[in-house]
């Protein structure tokens, strides 16, 4: 049973992935309202994508950041500086007094958002019980679904205030006390990484931390596991990597798989659908006030699969059958959703609009339920330690760099291509299924040390009364066995 204390620090750091959905969703909302563009000049249609862009952009700075430094910090210390910045952001952006200062603000907490959404899986991954971590680092990609989730039913009530600067103002003062919140928790009851620590040689301090986090572990049996972990982090230390080179030729296909995980969920498609599902409602003929209801709706739909799965599926069925089975329904939702629309779009058949909102939903579920947790979690337990801050950097910033491209490319593809711009994320789905079934090793209820035998890694052998490495331990054998040999063979030259 997963303890309490674990579960609270999980929903603490999950504010980081929370303020990323919100943050995201909440700019498409604010962008809309009448009493925004008037306040702000009527800014272009560049300006106005410039919103969107600008803020990527700063995930992407954020993500680079966290490759240079989120190991030097540490994990706790990195966090903190990033609760700062996003606050800073967020204040920036409800105080705007004119476009320029919106978008400075909209860069800033972009920057902060970046740096802390690919960090936070990585601490909760790094904390977790081997046997929950599926669901403990599973909270971080539930923080994005109802980060989502409120951002669309907040800019729904909005959309009822009375007409001027609150409709605005409101929903992004909403997201400035989180930055503080996950601040005070971080500098009171939230634990340091114990292998942090370990590879900044502070022993005692991953100790005491690592008897604070795995509670049910007593005496021995946490000496034991302790010991286990302290030599495989000092073993991977004594071939130190530093340059991306090194590390692609020594860790490449951990590198990669990690890497096309995160670029995977942009190339699903679920960030064009949520971003521009207004879109598709009113190609259906559906009012706005109706829209942005069932904007809600499609979050909430989301939230809940998430958590479901989380809970019940992801330390029980396993990483790589979740994302098997989530690829291969988005496929099939695609392909159903694209024939609805290009059916029902332009007519009056309201049984039939409503099947072709049937298949936005159902992405959801599917996308939410399967794949939005999992391949965060899975992104960052499969990286040796020395690397799976930089590693996580980069494929978040993979991440962004694709999402910008296409998200960019959604509102042109949808009034010229229409539906059809779903079969280029079904073919993306289909690649990445593929790759999935070949490349993608199921790491459920490892340690994240031992998930490194599953990659061919050296590892270390866990006994009961002794950690050694497998490698050296074979060598010392065979050289053992080499030496006997060598004297029986001369015993019987001399007689």
């Amino acid at each position: 049973m997963v303890s309490t204390f674990i579960i609270a620090v999980a929903m603490f750091a999950a504010i980081g992935s929370f303020l990323f959905g919100f943050d995201t969703g909440i700019a498409t909302t604010t962008i809309a309202h009448q009493s925004w563009i008037e306040y702000m000049g009527h800014p272009s249609t560049a300006s106005t994508g410039a919103v969107v862009a600008v803020y990527i952009a700063g995930e992407a700075c954020g993500a680079i950041t966290q490759v240079a430094f989120g190991d030097r910090l540490g994990r706790s210390r990195f966090m903190q500086i990033m609760c700062v910045i996003v606050t800073i952001g967020t204040i920036i952006q409800t105080a705007s007094v004119n476009f320029g200062m919106f978008l400075g603000g909209r860069v800033i907490a972009g920057y902060a958002i970046g740096g802390l959404v690919g960090t936070v899986p990585v601490y909760l991954s790094e904390i977790s019980d081997p046997a929950h971590r599926g669901l403990i680092g599973g909270i971080s990609g539930c923080g994005i679904s109802f980060g989502t989730m409120m951002s669309n039913w907040v800019g729904y009530a909005c959309g009822f205030a009375p007409y001027g600067a609150t409709q605005w103002r409101l929903p992004l003062g909403l997201q400035i006390p989180f930055g503080a919140i996950l601040f005070m928790g971080l500098i009171t009851f939230m634990p340091d990484s114990p292998r942090q620590l370990v590879r900044a040689g502070k022993i005692e301090s991953a100790r005491t931390e690592f008897a604070r986090i795995r509670r049910d572990l007593k005496g021995q049996e946490l000496e034991q596991e302790f010991t286990f972990m302290q030599a495989q982090i000092e073993f991977e230390m004594q071939g130190e990597i530093t340059s991306y080179v090194e590390i692609f030729k020594n860790f490449k296909q951990r590198m990669l798989v990690s890497i096309a995980v995160q670029t995977m969920t942009s190339l699903t498609g679920t960030n064009v659908i949520s971003y521009y599902q207004t879109i598709l409602y009113k190609s259906l003929g559906i009012e706005s006030k109706t829209i942005l209801c069932l904007a809600g709706v499609y979050g909430t739909v989301g939230f809940i699969t998430n958590c479901f799965t989380t809970r019940f599926l992801t330390d029980q069925w396993g990483r790589r059958k979740m994302i098997l089975a989530g690829l291969s329904g988005i496929i099939v939702v695609e392909i159903y959703s694209a024939i609805m629309q290009w059916k029902f779009q332009n007519t009056k058949n309201t049984v039939g609009k409503g099947f072709a909102i049937l298949g936005i939903y159902l992405f959801s579920v599917i996308y939410y339920g399967m794949i939005n947790s999992t391949t965060w979690i899975y992104g960052s337990e499969i990286l040796p330690n020395q690397l799976r801050s930089k590693v996580m950097g980069l494929a978040a910033l993979g991440h962004f760099v694709v999402n910008v491209g296409i998200t960019e490319a959604g509102p042109t593809a949808f009034a010229k291509i229409k539906q059809n711009y779903y079969y280029v994320f079904v073919s993306c789905c289909s690649f990445f299924l593929v790759m999935a079934y070949f490349f993608f090793p199921e790491t459920k209820q490892k340690t994240l040390e031992e998930i490194a035998a599953a990659f061919g890694d050296k590892v270390m052998l866990h006994a009961d009364d002794a950690v050694v490495e497998d490698e050296m331990f074979k060598a010392d054998d065979e050289k053992s066995n080499k030496s006997q040999s060598q004297q029986v063979e001369r015993a019987e030259n001399a007689v």
